[in-house]
């Protein structure tokens, strides 16, 4: 059953990781941190600190998949 749920999610296989490493390809740090408003995107953005910020901040981690599916989709 969780199989037929996920089919219709276009994020379903990607990781934060991967999300997160095409819209930095995409848009680099910059103008990724003016599309989605968050300090670790604007203050020494790193991979790491913005993985780290986004897995516990679900607010933050909705933006970004969402700006992935307008971007990619």
């Amino acid at each position: 059953m969780a199989v037929t749920e996920q089919a219709n999610n276009p994020l379903h296989g990607k990781t934060l990781e991967f999300i997160l490493k095409q819209l930095v390809w995409h848009y680099g740090w910059e103008e990724l941190g003016q599309l989605v408003r968050i300090a670790c995107f604007n203050n020494n953005p790193t991979m790491n600190s913005s993985l780290k910020f986004l897995r516990k901040t679900d607010w933050a981690r909705k933006k970004v998949e969402k700006l992935y599916l307008n971007t990619f989709h």
